[in-house]
C-alpha cells in the first residue's frame, strides 16, 4: 500500500498556541528601526528609503520582504482588469494583464525608491479599488538615471540529477519626463514526476502495479518593455510583452499484475508537444485637472495559445525491445483573444467624500477544437487524427465562444469622521456569449453587484473592517465544449456543457487588524461567509452508456464559510534582532448537495496552516529562513460520474540563504520541496454510476519530484 497523510492532532494543536503565542507575547516586541505614520488615527504607515539601510536590499522585492504583514496581488484572475490589484508605483496601477508585480518589483532597484507606503483606508485618490490594504512605492524625484539588473540562476533537480539555467536581465532609465524598463527573461521549469500507483478488486485484492515517470523540458521564454511620461498633469504609460514556450512532456509507464502466479510485465509510453505563446499590449492616460479630479482611459490586448498534441503508445513485451503501438492520438489547441477598455472620472464632492464613476468594455474570444483518434472502432483511419481512427462521437471540430461585456460603475468613498470610512460600490453588468461551431447558442446576461466596506480605525494600530457584497464569477469558456481529460488516464475527454450559467455569490466578511508597537509585527483575522446561487461543479453528461462521461453543470445553492489568522512578529524580545516569526492558519468549511451521489459534500478544501521564519543578521549582509506550509487534509471528495477521489495534499518546507557580497551583488541558495514529501490519491472506480455503489475496481496513488535546489546571483549596476 502507498503511504496516506493523516493530520497531526499535535501539529493542529501546536499550530494553534504559535498564532496564540504571537498574539498574547507580541505586543512587547521592540524594533530598532520605526516607520512614520502620518497622524494619530491615519491607517497609512510609510517606510522610508532610510528603514531599510541596515538590511541592504538589493530590489525593492527585498525591501517588501522586510515589511511585517504585507502580500502583493494582481487583482486578475479573470476577463476584464479586475480591482487592478494592490501594488501601485507613483500612484500608479500597471498597465498590463500578464505581468507578475513581484517580477515588477525584482526589477527596480532599492537605491531609487525613495519610501514604500501602506495604505489601509479606501480612498477615491487611489487607482484600484476594493483591496485590504494598497502598497505604493514612491521613486525618487531625479532628471536622469540608469540601472541595468542581471540575475543568472540554476535549478538543481536531485530526483535525476539534471541542472537547469536561467536568466533575467532588466534596464531601468530615466530620462526627464521619459521612463523605461525594460526585461528579457528565460524562466527554467524543468520537473521530473515519479509515480506509483497500486489497484485492488472491489475485496482488496492486489490485481495491478504501476510506477510512472513524467520528465517535462520547459523553459518559458519572455520579453517585456514599459514606457512611461510624466509631465504636470499628464501621466501616461505602455506595456507591452511577448512570450512564448514549446516544450515536451515525456511519460513512461510500466504496468505488472498481481495476484497471480506470474507478473506479466507490460508497458506504455506518452509523448505530449506543447506549444504556449502569449502577447499583450496594455496602457493607460491620466489627465489631472486643476480642482484635484482626475480622468483615466486604460486599454489592453491581448492573445493568448495553447496547443499540445499528445500520443500514446502500447510497448511490446517483453519491455526490452523497442516494438510499440499507437493506441490513442489527442490533439487540443485553443487560442484566448481580449480586447479590453476602461475609462474611469474621479472628483471630489465635499472634504470629506469623493466620487469615481466609470464603464468598462471587454471583448473576450477563445476559439478551441479537439481531435481524438483511437486504434479501435469502425472509421476510417485519417492523417487529422494521428493515423488512427476518428471517434466521431466526441472530437470537435472548431468552436468558437465570444463574450462581449460591458460593465458601469459607481464608487463613493465616505471619510464619516478622521477614524471611519465607508466605501459603496455600485457595478452593473451586461453580457451577451455566443457559441458557435458545432453547435450554435447565445445568450444574454445582467446583474447587478454592490458592496459595502466600512472600516474603522479604533486606533492608527488598530483597524476594524466589515465587508458586504454580491459577486458574480466569470464563466470558463473551456467548460463550453468537449476538453481532453488529463486527470484520468482510463477517460479521454470530459463533455462540454453551453448552457451554464454564472454562480452569484452574496459575501460577508468582518476582519480585524492590529499592528503591533514600534513596528513589532502585525495580526490579523478575516471570518468570512459565502452564500452561493447556480453553484457549478460535475454533473453526470452521459449520451451514450458505454461512454459515461461528466461535465461542468449548475448544481443548485451552496455555503462557504471560514476564518483567516495570521500574525507576523519581529523576535527581538528573544534576543534575535532583526528575526521574524509569520504565522497562518486558515480553516474553511462548506456544504452542497452533489447531484450525482445525492449526498451533502463540501466543495472546497479544509484549510491550512503555515509556518516562516526569517533572520537579517545585518553585519554580515546575510539572511536566511525558511517556509512550512501544511495543508488540512480530509472531509472533501471529488465526485465524478464513474470515480469518487479523495486527495491528500503534501506538506512543503522551503529554506534559503542570501548573502550581499562585493557590495552589490546578491548570492541567494534555495531548497524547495526539502521534506520530499509526495501527494497522495485515493480513487474508487464504479461499474456505471458512481452513485450505484458497485465498486469495479480501487487504486491508491502517491506522486512527486522530490527536493530541487536552487541558485540566484543577482547584481544590479
Amino acid at each position: 500500500m502507498t503511504r496516506r497523510f493523516k493530520i497531526s492532532p499535535c501539529f493542529r494543536a501546536s499550530a494553534l498556541v504559535v498564532a496564540i503565542l504571537s498574539i498574547t507575547n507580541g505586543v512587547s516586541l521592540a524594533s530598532a528601526n520605526e516607520p512614520e505614520q502620518i497622524e494619530p488615527h491615519n491607517a497609512t504607515v510609510i517606510y522610508p528609503a532610510s528603514f531599510f539601510q541596515p538590511y541592504n536590499p538589493v530590489s525593492v522585492n527585498d525591501m517588501i520582504d522586510r515589511i511585517p504583514g504585507v502580500s502583493i496581488n494582481s487583482g486578475g484572475g479573470g476577463r476584464g482588469l479586475g480591482s487592478g490589484g494592490n501594488l501601485l508605483i507613483n500612484g500608479q496601477r500597471l498597465a498590463g494583464k500578464d505581468n507578475s508585480p513581484r517580477a515588477q518589483l525584482s526589477r527596480i532597484p532599492a537605491k531609487e525608491v525613495e519610501r514604500i507606503e501602506i495604505i489601509r483606508d479606501p480612498s477615491g485618490e487611489l487607482a484600484v479599488r476594493g483591496s485590504n490594504q494598497v502598497v505604493n512605492i514612491i521613486l525618487q524625484e531625479v532628471d536622469t538615471r540608469s540601472s541595468t539588473s542581471v540575475e543568472v540562476s540554476g535549478d538543481y533537480h536531485r530526483e535525476d540529477g539534471t541542472l537547469t539555467p536561467g536568466l533575467s536581465l532588466s534596464h531601468n532609465r530615466q530620462s526627464g519626463h521619459f521612463s523605461s524598463v525594460f526585461n528579457l527573461q528565460a524562466d527554467p521549469q524543468y520537473r521530473i514526476e515519479h509515480r506509483e500507483e497500486n489497484s485492488y478488486a472491489p475485496d482488496l485484492t492486489p490485481t495491478e502495479h504501476m510506477l510512472e515517470t513524467n520528465v517535462r523540458d520547459k523553459t518559458h521564454f519572455q520579453t517585456s518593455l514599459t514606457l512611461g511620461y510624466r509631465l504636470n498633469q499628464h501621466r501616461m504609460q505602455l506595456n507591452a510583452l511577448i512570450g512564448s514556450s514549446e516544450h515536451p512532456v515525456d511519460i513512461d509507464r510500466r504496468y505488472s499484475s498481481r495476484g497471480t502466479t506470474a507478473s506479466a510485465l507490460t508497458g506504455e509510453r506518452e509523448r505530449v508537444d506543447y506549444s504556449l505563446g502569449n502577447w499583450e499590449v496594455g496602457g493607460d492616460y491620466e489627465y489631472s485637472f486643476d480642482n484635484g479630479s482626475r480622468a483615466l482611459l486604460v486599454f489592453i490586448v491581448n492573445d493568448e495559445s495553447n496547443n499540445n498534441i499528445r500520443e500514446r503508445f502500447d510497448l511490446e513485451a517483453p519491455l526490452l525491445s523497442d516494438d510499440e503501438q499507437k493506441q490513442q492520438y489527442v490533439e487540443s489547441n485553443s487560442r484566448t483573444r481580449e480586447r479590453i477598455a476602461q475609462t474611469s472620472y474621479n472628483w471630489s464632492m465635499t472634504d470629506t467624500q469623493d466620487m469615481q464613476i466609470g464603464v468598462e468594455r471587454a471583448q473576450t474570444i477563445l476559439d478551441s477544437s479537439l481531435f481524438i483518434g483511437r486504434i479501435s472502432g469502425t472509421t476510417e483511419p485519417s492523417p487529422a487524427f494521428g493515423g488512427l481512427r476518428p471517434a466521431w462521437s466526441i472530437s470537435n471540430p472548431g468552436t468558437t465562444v465570444e463574450e462581449m461585456r460591458y460593465e458601469g460603475f459607481a464608487v463613493h468613498n465616505w471619510a464619516l469622521n478622521d477614524r471611519m470610512s465607508l466605501e459603496s460600490s455600485l457595478v452593473y453588468e451586461t453580457s451577451k456569449i455566443a457559441q458557435t461551431g458545432n453547435l450554435s447558442k447565445s445568450r444574454e446576461f445582467n446583474f447587478w453587484r454592490p458592496t459595502l466596506d466600512y472600516r474603522f480605525n479604533v486606533t492608527s494600530a488598530l483597524q476594524i473592517k466589515a465587508t458586504v457584497g454580491k459577486e458574480v464569477q466569470q464563466l470558463s469558456f473551456a467548460n463550453f465544449s468537449a476538453t481532453a481529460n488529463n486527470a484520468d488516464k482510463d477517460q479521454d475527454v470530459n463533455a462540454g456543457n453551453p448552457d451554464l450559467l454564472p454562480t452569484e455569490e452574496v459575501r460577508y466578511e468582518l476582519g480585524l487588524e492590529y499592528r503591533l508597537p514600534d513596528d513589532a509585527g502585525v495580526l490579523s483575522s478575516r471570518f468570512f461567509m459565502r452564500e452561493l446561487t447556480n453553484t457549478i461543479g460535475r454533473i453526470n453528461a452521459t449520451t451514450n452508456p458505454a461512454q459515461p462521461l461528466s461535465a461542468a453543470g449548475n448544481i443548485g445553492d451552496a455555503k462557504r464559510w471560514g476564518v483567516y489568522l495570521d500574525g507576523s512578529t519581529r523576535l527581538a524580545q528573544l534576543s534575535l534582532p532583526d528575526a521574524t516569526l509569520t504565522t497562518s492558519l486558515h480553516l474553511f468549511d462548506s456544504e452542497v448537495i452533489n447531484p450525482i451521489s445525492a449526498t451533502k459534500e463540501r466543495i472546497n478544501g479544509r484549510g491550512r496552516a503555515g509556518l516562516g521564519f526569517r533572520q537579517d543578521v545585518t553585519h554580515l549582509n546575510l539572511n536566511y529562513g525558511m517556509n512550512y506550509n501544511h495543508p488540512l487534509n480530509g472531509g472533501n471528495r471529488n465526485i465524478e460520474i464513474s470515480t469518487i477521489d479523495w486527495y491528500n495534499e503534501a506538506p512543503q518546507l522551503s529554506l534559503f540563504v542570501s548573502k550581499v557580497m562585493f557590495d552589490d551583488v546578491t548570492f541567494r541558495l534555495e531548497s524547495h520541496n526539502t521534506l520530499g514529501e509526495e501527494n497522495c490519491r485515493n480513487r474508487v472506480r464504479y461499474n456505471g454510476s458512481s452513485a450505484s455503489g458497485n465498486i469495479r475496481e480501487i487504486e491508491d496513488a502517491c506522486w512527486g519530484g522530490g527536493q530541487t535546489l536552487a541558485l540566484k546571483v543577482r547584481t544590479t549596476f
